[in-house]
């Protein structure tokens, strides 16, 4: 599939332009026929047919494959979730805390990586904030605060501008001071190539509903092998145990474990054939051309830009007098971006849908 096919298929583009993926992507047509025709199927036909049940159970664990294919990973090391923020909680919720432990997040974190922690102090568990600058982090610094952290927990793509992070490089570092690691990997996933063994993590969580262009509400979660029997989760149920009416229940050997009961199965079904469809467009395509539209924006911005010379993401943000209003503004005229809290800015968000017309299109509205 070609990037203007994929443009095509995408319904929301037909009512203006569209920047905001770094927030949520909009499904393309395929996308949301197989999740519609599978929410008919579940509970029209298989109900009298295969039993809905099994069918969702069948769903959850082809989808636990594709996930696993998708990422580098085995199966047994993925769990899904709703979302990214319900795949970070689900980790903060396991992990055994003892009061003293130490939490090291960046300054860069979306509020999935930052509410969980924040939580955890009640429990005793300190949270040590590292400072960054324009997107970038300090080794020096890094490797100074991670020195008697318990978790670290940082973006592969910062959601705030747009700068990938070496995290591999991270990795490595808190590894030597014991500490584990989490990523909030949401930023990457259909955006660009990602390989969980390489990077290294603990753990990583993301979701479909971004660069992904997938539904709401299947989000997945990456548990390395090595890990997995240290996790007590904090909330159990009939999917997180080998045989729920056992009189001694046992954990499931894999991350499934952190996964609790009945949810809606659809979702996982429209993931699938997001990954399908981005897998189609080719991520040399996708990183291509997300970085030709991304240093136009850039070019075209001059000084206002306030992310890498050098596009890094298809995330682009820059200073507007008044973030809210320009982004009402522009809303106003047909052009759908978001304003952040840290910068003080505006964000677009360039994907491979995403045509020169549109980038020019906020230009001439800027």
């Amino acid at each position: 599939m070609t990037p203007e096919d994929l443009r095509a298929s995408i319904p929301a583009l037909e009512d203006g332009v569209y920047l905001n993926t770094g927030a949520s992507g909009p499904c393309p047509e395929p996308v949301i026929e197989a999740t519609t025709d599978y929410v008919r199927y579940h509970e029209a036909d298989a109900p009298t047919g295969e039993g809905a049940y099994p069918a969702a159970f069948d769903t959850f664990e082809e989808t636990r494959e594709r996930v696993a294919d998708f990422l580098g990973a085995y199966p047994a090391e993925i769990a899904l979730a709703s979302s990214t923020a319900d795949g970070i909680s689900r980790i903060a919720a396991s992990v055994d805390w003892r009061p003293g432990d130490v939490v090291v997040r960046t300054d860069l974190e979306h509020s999935a990586g930052v509410l969980p922690w924040w939580n955890l102090e009640r429990r005793g568990v300190e949270t040590r904030v590292l400072e960054t600058e324009g997107g970038r982090v300090d080794r020096d610094a890094y490797a100074e605060a991670v020195e008697d952290a318990r978790l670290v927990c940082f973006n592969s793509i910062t959601w705030n501008y747009g700068t990938r992070l070496p995290v591999g490089d991270l990795v490595d570092v808190a590894r030597d001071a014991g500490a584990l690691v989490l990523v909030d990997a949401v930023q990457s996933p259909g955006q660009t190539r990602v390989d969980v063994h390489e990077w290294g993590a603990d753990f990583a969580a993301a979701a479909g509903h971004k660069w992904l262009l997938g539904p709401w509400g299947a989000g997945f979660l990456h548990v390395r092998e090595d890990v997995i029997g240290d996790l007590q989760p904090a909330t159990v149920g009939y999917r997180s145990v080998e045989e729920p009416d056992a009189d001694e229940p046992t954990l499931k050997p894999g991350a499934a474990r952190l996964e609790v009961g009945t949810t809606n199965p659809a979702p996982y079904v429209g993931l699938r054939a997001a990954m399908d469809l981005i897998e189609s467009v080719g991520f040399d395509a996708i990183e291509s051309h997300v970085a030709g539209l991304a240093e136009r924006l850039i070019d075209g911005l001059g000084d206002r830009h306030l992310g890498p010379a050098e596009p890094e993401s298809g995330l682009v943000t820059f200073e507007a007098d008044d973030p809210e209003a320009t982004v009402e503004r522009l809303a106003a005229e047909g052009i759908v971006v978001r304003s952040l809290p840290h910068p003080d800015a505006v964000r677009a968000s360039l994907h491979v849908f995403n045509a020169e017309s549109d980038v020019e299109a906020l230009l001439d509205a800027l």
